[in-house]
């Protein structure tokens, strides 16, 4: 690529918009020049706006620390630095949609984090491997905006990641039945145990709005575009409990589901591992070669030894076998702000810019 994309971060200095600062350090097609958040954090470096609350493991890096935020609000003068945003703010979910509306209406493309625009019809809901043909409905919503090239494109919520995917998968089989519960650390609040002192050796049995997400989005995402909109999927039936456990990146899922056409448990593992979507495909910088894989161990995947695989990019599956009441029954992980969180969003703009929809301004 000639000349690298001008990003902008919107919400960059909370944990997320900090992912995605980490994520874009020396990305080939990308530069981040632009870093917007609260008024109160405006004009000062990032260095110092951040201050202390750094929550990477890795160090921030040189590139960013030495530029100056600006007032997200400021919509037209932020905008005008970059060719688009990856979007993290925390804002109600009204002033989110408002915001990313404003942004797009400037035309400049939006990659959203956040949940606010994840229910609008016209706004596609991408896994980048598995609902790729959605990117088409944006053009029904450039006509709602009044847009050439701005436009809101979000990715799904980040638990649904450990089983939806391995569920799209296995989609000849017709899986029409499915009970997840999942465990999510605590940096899916955008906490570490430093800011959150009772989760250790703690569990929480709520997280509020997270289970009608974890049992509808899958639905979203496996869903079809007509008349430029998208309408959701029937099946599978989702049911979900979430809970907060004290771990700090990975979400881990227990999954039941039965199917109309059983396959065998060859069968299962066959399609998880070879498994392969557009991103893989195009070969884009951030795709995983493998999406799935799949762990033979009795004690595996665990969030410790496997929550990096393929940098965070890949879903690990274990524990595979035939259930009593359903059909089979499996144990799924994902990295929380890795693929569900910040890197799917790197993904799915990649996926954008691949397609022709980012283009540089």
């Amino acid at each position: 690529m000639e000349k690298k994309f001008k990003v902008g971060i919107l919400g960059g200095t909370g944990m997320v918009g900090q992912r995605f600062i980490s994520l874009l350090e020396d990305h080939p097609w990308y530069e981040v020049v632009t870093i917007a958040a609260s008024p109160r954090s405006a004009g000062k470096t990032y260095k110092e706006a951040v201050g202390g609350r750094w929550k990477m493991s890795t160090p921030m890096p040189k590139a960013v620390e030495d530029i100056v935020v600006m007032n997200v609000n400021d919509v037209d003068a932020v905008a005008s630095t970059v060719d688009f945003v990856f979007s993290a703010v925390d804002m109600s979910k009204e002033e989110i949609r408002a915001i990313e509306d404003a942004y797009a209406k400037t035309e400049t493309p939006v990659v959203s984090n956040n949940s606010a625009h994840r229910w609008t019809p016209d706004v596609p809901m991408i896994v980048p491997e598995v609902n790729p043909e959605h990117l088409k409905v944006i053009e029904a919503q450039k006509k709602r905006l009044g847009t050439t090239k701005g436009f809101v494109a979000v990715k799904p919520n980040c638990s649904i990641q450990s089983y939806a995917p391995a569920l799209y998968a296995l989609r000849e089989f017709e899986p029409y039945e499915v009970v997840a519960t999942t465990y999510q650390a605590i940096s899916g609040a955008g906490k570490t145990f430093k800011d959150w002192p009772e989760m250790v050796e703690n569990i929480i049995p709520y997280i509020g709005g997270e289970e009608e997400k974890s049992e509808q989005e899958p639905l979203r995402i496996f869903g079809k575009v007509e008349d430029g909109v998208i309408v959701k999927a029937a099946e599978p039936k989702i049911t979900t409990q979430c809970i907060r456990v004290p771990v700090l990146n990975g979400h881990t899922a227990a999954v039941f589901v039965k199917f109309r056409k059983k396959p065998t448990k060859e069968e299962i593992i066959e399609r998880w591992v070879n498994f392969k979507g557009l991103p893989q495909e195009l070969e884009l910088p951030t795709a995983p070669k493998q999406f799935i894989q799949y762990m033979e161990e009795d004690n595996r995947p665990q969030v410790q030894l496997d929550v990096d695989f393929e940098r965070g990019m890949g879903i690990s599956m274990g524990r595979l076998r035939e259930d009593t009441v359903y059909d089979y029954k499996f144990i799924g992980l994902s990295h929380n702000t890795v693929r569900g969180a910040a890197g799917g969003a790197l993904l799915c703009a990649e996926l954008l810019t691949a397609k022709g929809y980012i283009t540089q301004k």
